[in-house]
């Protein structure tokens, strides 16, 4: 943190420094030689051309309510926050190089940026950049809307990830001499965010055996780096474009999952806690090589031709935890474990995978004719994966049958397939006022998939006891098409359609399956299943009409279905999920008067989910499984209006409603979205001088979600000004 908050610093500093330097030196410049020039000019309608600026900025936010809910939502502070909004400086170097500098810092929102770059034009460039900035985040659990009306507050809920990046490029462009490009990027990711793998808790007041409910919030710690080294090469030779890369890239993450069980309960004895914390560590380690290069060469202006390969190797190592304990990141404690009788997790996580990819593909674009293009397209892919996973799992069983046990598992898994892709891109313009485009895709797949899980339980037969072997053979042939059409009969109006098809066919040979027959094992899955199939239909129109010339309707309607069809063993095919989605959506653009614009946009989307779990039974009568949908509708408004030449106004409206919530908590736990949110700004923008602008904002913004029994409920006022100084 101390080298973020230097590096933030340095930014500033360097950013305030260079306008320091660059506003004095003006000053003395216009003050001993030309005082007379520049006042003349910022008197009369001389055209003075500025190219550096600088524009401070400060605002504070005013929130009643949920805070964390208003920073995740609007991606802002919930304080005050103000810095330099925007900076840009440029300085001619020599006869035809430029310097330039661009910067932003915005305090408290976490938001920074700064970039340098040096060109010359025909030798190259080179340039430095960092960006920080921060994504907001609730986290906050569950509500459950009976009885006690519980909801959990068990840490600050006010949660962020600061996300970054800094890298350096530099590329040579030197006439009849190969374009080099170089690149380096370090990114990075910390901070705190929430999970919707929520804990359970039973102290909610319901009778019954299934009393509890999983709403206790949980979180998981971020911290992730990433470093990017890239090298290009390119270069042409007479009709032919050569081209040539590598790329390094290494990942380095160390994150962990939190949650809290049973919070706040008590078993049978006052002085034994049922209530404990589970910490899960995820660590991933890898380092991906890829080579890769092209051609294009052009023939005729009739004929072009692409042509392109590309190898990967990837090397992954894992590691990690599942450890329960009276706090945050326990170290292992067998009598604990023992104490709550109930728990399984695992220690000493480690293994990895490593997959080879070739990636080939080449691509023809024919022109016969002006009206006609015609791109045929052939792509091959094989990848070879090959992965294991070792770990001690920790369990215990119900005494006084059994002590907690550590029993060894060995996971491995080995998988190669090969891709063959052929499509066709038809698009035919020989119409008038017409355009017209299709494009069919097909892909045939073959796989084979080995899955081998070993254990040492000291209760089996021998010391290494297979417990699950299966070798499967895949196919996969997927087929998409889509036709479109755009009409253009008046100059004020054009009309578009466009269709869809998806499917996607999956069959599965079982060749070796350590448990045959055997459904209602919990190992099969997903092994039982035998066919899988996706289909998917979209059809959308746009409708565009200019009925005067300061005002433009455009309208548009999508429909979506989807199916997926299940086979599995001893079963019968059965709908697995079908999905239903329309959206409506009207934008309006007018302009009645010179100084007058109005904008305007609506979207309905109405979507629903349905599986095979709506019909089970019971789930009709009591909604334990209730119908996915995900319905909602927004508008929004905008209005400009200029007062005179120098000052303008402008007000926007956003408004959000969805209505998808169904009270089922007295056999499960409700999750549906239903929430109203309205959002209002109004800015006011001054040329004060031809130099300097100044901008005034106000914001109000209301929120009120009924999942979370309003306890994500909000109002927000905004104060925001800023000052521009062109130089």
């Amino acid at each position: 943190m101390k080298a973020k908050s230097l590096c933030r610093a340095g930014i500033v500093l360097i950013t305030l420094c260079c306008v320091r330097a660059e506003v004095s030196a003006n000053a003395d410049q216009v003050s001993t030689n030309n005082s007379s020039e520049v006042k003349s000019a910022d008197e009369t309608n001389s055209p003075v051309q500025y190219n550096n600026w600088i524009e401070f900025s400060i605002g504070d936010f005013f929130v009643n309510g949920d805070k964390a809910q208003f920073q995740r939502r609007q991606g802002m502070s919930s304080g005050p926050f103000g810095g330099v909004e925007d900076f840009h400086w440029e300085q001619s170097v020599g006869k035809r190089g430029l310097f330039t500098i661009d910067g932003r810092g915005i305090f408290d929102n976490h938001d920074y940026d700064l970039r340098l770059k040096l060109s010359e034009p025909e030798k190259g460039y080179l340039q430095f950049g960092y960006r920080e900035f921060r994504t907001w985040y609730d986290g906050s659990g569950g509500f459950y809307p009976r009885g006690t009306n519980h909801w959990f507050n068990l840490y600050d809920d006010e949660m962020q990830v600061d996300r970054g990046e800094v890298w350096f490029e530099g590329g040579l462009r030197i006439p009849d001499v190969p374009e080099l490009t170089f690149r380096y990027a370090h990114d990075f990711r910390g901070g705190r965010k929430d999970s919707t793998i929520w804990g359970d808790s039973a102290s909610l007041g319901i009778s019954g055996a299934n009393n509890s409910r999983g709403i206790v919030p949980s979180f998981r710690d971020i911290n992730e780096k990433r470093d990017i080294f890239i090298f290009d090469l390119k270069h042409k030779i007479s009709t032919t474009d050569f081209g040539a890369g590598f790329r390094y890239d290494k990942i380095d993450n160390h994150n962990s999952l939190n949650i809290h069980r049973r919070a706040g309960e008590l078993t049978g004895s006052v002085t034994q806690a049922a209530d404990r914390f589970v910490t899960q560590k995820d660590d991933f380690e890898s380092d991906v090589w890829n080579g890769h290069a092209f051609t294009e060469t052009r023939f005729n202006e009739k004929v072009l031709l692409t042509v392109g390969y590309s190898y990967t190797t990837l090397d992954t190592d894992v590691g990690g935890s599942r450890i329960y304990g009276a706090s945050y990141d326990p170290v292992y404690d067998p009598l604990f474990a023992r104490r709550q009788q109930r728990d399984e997790g695992f220690l000493d996580l480690h293994g990895g995978s490593q997959v080879q990819q070739h990636v080939g593909n080449i691509n023809l674009m024919l022109t016969p004719w002006q009206s006609l293009v015609v791109v045929p397209s052939f792509r091959v892919e094989h990848q070879g994966q090959e992965g294991d996973a070792a770990f001690t799992e920790t369990s215990v069983n119900a005494p006084p049958a059994r002590a907690p046990t550590a029993e060894f598992l060995l996971n491995t898994r080995e998988w190669d397939y090969t891709d063959v892709t052929e499509a066709l891109d038809v698009r035919y313009t020989g119409v008038t006022n017409w355009v017209f485009y299709l494009r069919g895709e097909w892909l045939e797949e073959q796989g084979n998939l080995k899955e081998r899980q070993a254990d040492n339980d000291p209760d089996a037969p021998a010391p290494t006891n297979s417990i699950i072997l299966r070798d499967t053979d895949s196919t996969r042939f997927t087929q998409k098409y889509l036709a479109g059409v755009n009409w253009y009969p008046l100059r004020q109006l054009n009309l578009s359609g466009q269709y869809y098809h998806k499917e996607r066919k999956n069959d599965y040979t079982h060749l070796i399956d350590s448990t045959p027959n055997a459904p209602s094992s919990n190992n099969r899955y997903p092994a039982f299943l035998t066919d899988q199939d996706f289909t998917t239909d979209d059809v959308n129109f746009r409708f565009t009409l200019h009925p005067f010339n300061n005002l433009t309707l455009v309208t548009r309607y999508d429909f979506q279905l989807s199916t997926i069809d299940t086979k599995a063993d001893l079963l019968a095919e059965v709908q697995s999920a079908d999905m239903h989605t329309h959206i409506i959506s009207e934008s309006i653009s007018w302009v009645p008067l010179t100084r007058l614009f109005v904008q305007a946009s609506f979207n309905y989307s109405l979507d629903e989910l349905k599986t095979g779990a709506n019909n089970f039974v019971g789930s009709a009568t009591n909604n334990i499984v209730p119908t996915s949908r995900n319905n909602y509708w927004n508008a929004s408004a905008l209005v400009g209006y200029a007062l005179d030449d120098k000052t303008h106004l402008q007000a926007q409206y956003f408004y959000y409603r969805s209505d998808n919530y169904v009270d089922n908590s007295l056999f499960s736990q409700p999750y549906g979205a239903e929430s109203e949110e309205h959002g209002i700004t109004a800015t006011l923008t001054r040329q004060l001088t031809k130099r300097l602008r100044w901008t005034l904002r106000y914001g109000f913004f209301n929120n009120r979600d009924i999942t979370s029994g309003h306890h994500n409920d909000y109002t927000a006022h905004m104060v925001y000004s800023s000052w521009q100084y062109r130089f």
